[in-house]
């Protein structure tokens, strides 16, 4: 079933905490950010509407590197009941479709927690100061296959965010997998 997060509370501010990427090194969320902002992306290896959009969100944050805004993608499922999402998948996931920025290991789930992450994928988007300006989808497609001419939101709000330090006030939630929490956390 799909879940939705709710909109975005502009301003929030950006949590840090330090994980264990696929690189087996200890990655800051934080200091990921580029001098323009930075994108946190909750996601897994399973979820059908990760694996649809993945290479999308590789070129994303490919593009937006140039320009200053830093990307990190987090994994906070529960691996015992939903064993594609263990550390060790997460390393072939990575591999796999080539990842140009860490993924990191959520294990005990606080970081999901601390930012109510609610689906995979869910996006927060931080400006320069670290307030959140952006928490809606990647583009219209869901987990369709990508289309010609597919309004790119996420990347144009990151556009703009870079340019002006704030985001658009008109935003389309992400939909996706639910997170797979813990029974007992």
């Amino acid at each position: 079933m799909a879940a939705i997060p709710p909109v975005c509370d502009f301003g929030w501010k950006a949590r840090d905490a330090v994980l264990t990427g696929t690189d087996a090194k200890a990655h800051s969320i934080l200091q990921q950010a580029g001098p323009k902002g930075l994108v946190v992306a909750f996601i897994c290896n399973h979820c059908p509407y990760v694996k649809a959009i993945i290479q999308r969100i590789v070129r994303d944050a490919e593009e937006l590197a140039p320009i200053g805004i830093g990307f990190v993608a987090i994994n906070s499922n529960d691996a015992e009941a939903y064993p594609d999402d263990s550390y060790e998948n997460m390393r072939r996931f990575a591999e796999d479709n080539r990842l140009p920025f860490p993924y990191l290991h959520d294990a005990d789930q606080t970081v999901a927690r601390a930012y109510g992450a609610v689906c995979t994928p869910d996006f927060f988007c931080f400006n320069s100061r670290g307030e959140l300006q952006y928490r809606g989808r990647l583009d219209a497609s869901r987990k369709e296959k990508d289309q010609p001419g597919l309004r790119r939101d996420l990347f144009e709000a990151m556009l703009q965010i870079a340019e002006t330090g704030e985001g658009p006030r008109e935003q389309v939630a992400s939909v996706g997998c639910s997170i797979k929490w813990r029974e007992n956390p």
